[in-house]
């Protein structure tokens, strides 16, 4: 399966690069460097790297272990060191004075959360329908097992521009988040007897939630700067897409594979361990939707160009979310 959805990417790929350079006009700032940040890239490595690492295998290691503290240390000098280059670079990836926009940081923070909260669903789902403790699922089947959620936002994505445009694009994204927090709090009492049309209606809530929170804050970071600042600002905002959706993921895995542990040494079976890893995971997932909340409010209001449906219809398209594609067994998930 793996091996066939190699070689479909890459027949789409040989198909779109050549579409695009054959379509696409070239568009290029005449006042700008063309140098390249190498150092601001490898920076972004450094900081990124061993957070994840640490992140990932700290319940292993120890939290306060020679080899996590190390990491973090790694991480917070790359931070440190990323900040003073992006001052003095010609042409930085991260254009700091930016950041002194509160709605492009609170619109790219919530971005962050809906990618990694989406990551984070999907990846500990998949675990837990292809364990064989649980459902056995093959990896085709726990793929298909989430449909419901990718459904869901197709259907909501129409939906958005009229819904920001009647209650407002900042109530939008509070109101995606709440229903997010209630998706991830329905599945805090995941239990071993659950069968699977149980975590249709929690799939659900959380692709709507996160779909209509992602569209308008995705807008709103690039209409919140002016037009010759949207490419840096859409940089930004991906940049926290895609780090949002590593860091939630390494963050929900070690509260599951934990969970797990300390549940089977305290006698439980397997099943209800996996259960209970999940149930403290949701947790997680509901912290991460109400501090979403939290930031709608912080995001305030802005004069930016009102968006047309096009532009709040890609911003609600541009999520994605990873299923493991190798096989997955209990000795995996409970390190």
């Amino acid at each position: 399966m793996t091996q066939g959805l190699f070689w479909i990417d890459a027949a789409i790929a040989a198909l779109c690069i050549p579409l695009t350079i054959a379509t696409a006009r070239e568009s290029r700032d005449p006042h700008r460097s063309r140098s390249i940040d190498w150092l601001g890239t490898a920076l972004i490595a450094v900081i990124l790297v061993p957070l994840v690492l640490a992140l990932s295998e700290g319940t292993t290691w120890g939290w306060l272990s020679v080899a996590t503290v190390s990491c973090f240390v790694v991480s917070v000098i790359g931070a440190v060191g990323f900040v003073k280059v992006e001052q003095r670079v010609e042409a930085p990836i991260v254009d700091l004075q930016l950041l002194r926009n509160r709605v492009l940081v609170g619109s790219t923070l919530a971005i962050l959360i809906v990618a990694g909260a989406l990551n984070a669903l999907m990846y500990l789902l998949s675990l837990y329908f292809q364990d064989p403790s649980t459902f056995d699922m093959s990896q085709l089947d726990a793929g298909l097992a989430t449909l419901p959620a990718a459904a869901a936002m197709i259907l909501v994505t129409p939906l958005i521009t009229p819904l920001a445009v009647r209650i407002g694009s900042r109530q939008v994204v509070a109101l995606g988040f709440i229903l997010g927090a209630v998706g991830s709090a329905l599945l805090i009492f995941v239990d071993a007897s659950w069968e699977y049309p149980a975590f249709v209606i929690p799939l659900i809530l959380m692709a709507v939630g996160l779909g209509l929170a992602n569209g308008p804050a995705s807008s709103a970071s690039t209409s919140a700067v002016s037009a010759d600042q949207v490419g840096a600002a859409s940089g930004i905002s991906n940049m926290a897409r895609y780090s949002g959706g590593s860091l939630a993921v390494a963050a929900a895995a070690t509260v599951y594979g934990s969970a797990i542990t300390r549940h089977l040494e305290d006698g439980a079976s397997q099943t209800d361990a996996l259960a209970f890893g999940l149930s403290r995971a949701a947790l997680l997932l509901a912290l991460m939707s109400g501090a979403g909340v939290l930031l709608a409010v912080l995001m305030g209001r802005h004069r930016g160009p009102k968006p047309e449906a096009v532009h709040l219809a890609a911003a609600a398209a541009a999520v994605t979310h990873t299923i493991p594609t190798e096989p997955v067994t209990s000795s995996s998930t409970a390190r």
